[in-house]
């Protein structure tokens, strides 16, 4: 197995022969910013698998409709919040695609081929995705995450806290051989709760930290405080777009 971290939140899963790729946009879909993590050109009957967690710009983009060009082969699971309309359709869309669209919601498992799909709530848009596939589990958050901020109040903080709790709870029992949390540095010194909560309440072999806007400079220093070694070793360093990280069989 093989991951590459494109860039933000997409992930690019490799397992065996076929390809799971979350929550992709192109570099230059979000103002303000230039993102320069590249998908891999595949055979084109790779059997690949599109997810989206919702349909904010930074985790989705109407152009992946648009790979079934290269991809025969290619399969879109997308959460209901993101409408395809007929009007995208007419920009050079193939109606066909809708074949290939399987929309989810939340707290439903769902058969996709050899996948096994479960959803879980997101504490902000959308869904968090559980899928295993060939003996390997991934689990994406998506927006799921312990969204402390300043300002927001102990009222809509602490329920914010419970529902992140309350479903990343959901996988205490699950195996978990990669998975991929927001660490969003606009929270300052909140950033790490919902890592730390994750990592304490799961038994995911591989964490990597993601939604981090380009800036990657307090995985290190997080890292170095947790005072468990076992769990500070399970937490992976992003430092680069496009970075690879082999593992071999799992």
């Amino acid at each position: 197995m093989q991951v590459i971290f494109i860039h933000h939140s997409c992930f690019l899963v490799e397992v065996d022969n076929k390809v799971l790729i979350f929550d992709y946009f192109d570099g230059n879909r979000v103002n303000g910013y230039t993102f320069h993590g590249k998908i891999p050109t595949y055979e084109p009957d790779t059997p690949i698998y599109m997810f989206a967690s919702h349909s904010h710009t930074d985790h989705f983009d109407m152009d992946i409709l648009r790979w079934t060009e290269q991809y025969p082969n290619i399969h879109y699971i997308l959460s209901k919040d993101i409408r395809i309309s007929p009007n995208f359709l007419k920009h050079g869309i193939d109606p066909k695609v809708r074949e290939k669209v399987q929309f989810v919601t939340a707290g439903k498992t769902y058969e996709i081929d050899d996948l096994t799909i479960k959803t879980l709530n997101s504490t902000d848009v959308g869904v968090a995705f559980y899928v295993t596939t060939n003996g390997v589990s991934i689990f994406h958050a998506g927006d799921l995450s312990d969204w402390k901020m300043e300002g927001a109040g102990d009222l809509i903080n602490g329920k914010m806290k419970r529902t992140y709790q309350h479903e990343i709870r959901k996988l205490a029992e699950l195996p978990i051989n990669v998975a991929f949390i927001p660490t969003d540095p606009r929270l300052g010194e909140y950033q790490f709760n919902g890592l730390d909560f994750f990592l304490k309440n799961t038994d995911a072999e591989f964490v990597f930290p993601m939604h981090m806007w380009q800036d990657y400079s307090g995985i290190a220093a997080y890292k170095k405080r947790i005072s468990n070694l076992g769990m500070a070793n399970r937490l992976i360093e992003i430092e680069r777009e496009n970075q690879v990280f082999p593992f071999g069989e799992l």
